[in-house]
């Protein structure tokens, strides 16, 4: 459930006692998130099988707040704050290890006409061109494609993570379904300006069709220099077209990607993409989703992944789930992951 914190002396204390009475009026804030809670069991390729009691079955649980205040002359402030928490221990973060507010911390002026500016910790837009267009959306249990983006071949997929921290990011409005964004993130060192990430994305929705293309660049991971770790890793850029068709009785999912790993010594490139649909069954949506990668260069493995789910509404705020997925690297034994869930919204 969206709670709006604009008004009552509970959103005074969670803004802070600082604010004061005009400022506060003019502004809105909404808390809002998900939980997500599953069990099942989990066998990773070349390794044994392990069941388990986990979070982020379907979606990474998260909490929020966002807010905006109105400028005049059709220009807003905007600012975001959002923390991942793992609801099978209480613990924040997607990991140990995790900062607070690492889905989302920024701050930022927008306006229809010009488009919207935001500073700070933000979610990229590979990332979203990923959870978009297939069936599975942003699963890290179930989603055979952002296994194939976000973990990879045997361990390496794309480098920076789902949002950057020191970035800036500028969105166009939208025209006519169509949309974009331009992203930087700083290595914030001293002697480091060659070492950055930047981006750039274009979304396109008319009716029952959609398509993304996304492309960026990685120099660092979490501070300058610390790919030199990764044995002669240097930089990496990677590319993603992706389209859905709904034709109602069916929606149709396709991706393509390629990620090119630049290593002293020889580079890695991966070809890959995802297929997959959604059908309605009931109240609820069938999904079925399978993903291919084959590395080369430096490297020679293939990954093939596919899942199948069933996911079902019990009301519009909360659903359950069962899913299975199989998950095959070249040169190590099978895995694969089922299990069932609830999340719910608020």
């Amino acid at each position: 459930m969206k709670r709006s914190m604009a008004k009552g002396i509970g959103g005074a204390l969670v803004l802070g006692a600082c604010m004061s009475a005009p400022a506060f009026a003019q502004s809105n804030v909404t808390l809002y998130g998900q939980v997500d809670a599953w069990m099942g069991a989990v066998k990773n390729p070349g390794s044994d099988r392990a069941w388990t009691q986990g979070g982020g079955g379907m979606s990474t649980s998260y909490w929020g707040m966002k807010g905006n205040e109105d400028l005049g002359g059709g220009l807003k402030a905007v600012f975001v704050l959002e923390d991942f928490f793992r609801p099978q221990n209480g613990q924040y973060g997607r990991f140990q290890g995790d900062s607070m507010f690492s889905r989302n911390a920024y701050v930022g002026l927008s306006s229809d006409t010009a488009g919207t500016v935001t500073i700070g910790r933000l979610t990229t837009s590979y990332f979203v061109s990923t959870i978009l267009f297939n069936p599975f959306v942003d699963s890290y249990t179930f989603s055979p494609m952002v296994f194939h983006t976000f973990v990879g071949q045997a361990g390496q997929g794309i480098v920076g993570d789902s949002g950057w921290s020191n970035a800036v990011m500028y969105a166009t409005p939208n025209f006519k379904g169509l949309s974009g964004s331009v992203s930087y993130a700083f290595g914030n060192k001293a002697g480091e300006t060659g070492q950055n990430k930047w981006s750039a994305s274009a979304l396109y929705f008319n009716g029952p069709f959609a398509a993304t293309v996304a492309y960026q660049q990685v120099k660092f991971d979490s501070q300058p220099d610390d790919l030199a770790g990764m044995t002669g890793f240097r930089s990496q850029q990677a590319v993603q077209l992706g389209a859905t068709y709904d034709l109602q009785v069916v929606k149709l999912f396709g991706q393509y990607q390629y990620i090119r790993n630049n290593i002293t010594g020889g580079g890695v490139s991966e070809n890959g993409g995802q297929l997959g649909v959604s059908v309605p069954l009931g109240r609820g949506s069938v999904l079925a989703s399978y993903a291919y990668t084959k590395s080369s260069g430096a490297s020679n493995v293939n990954r093939k992944t596919w899942a199948l789910g069933y996911d079902y509404p019990l009301s519009k705020r909360t659903d359950i789930y069962a899913a299975y997925m199989n998950d095959k690297v070249s040169t190590l034994s099978g895995g694969d992951t089922f299990g069932g869930g609830v999340r719910m919204k608020f």
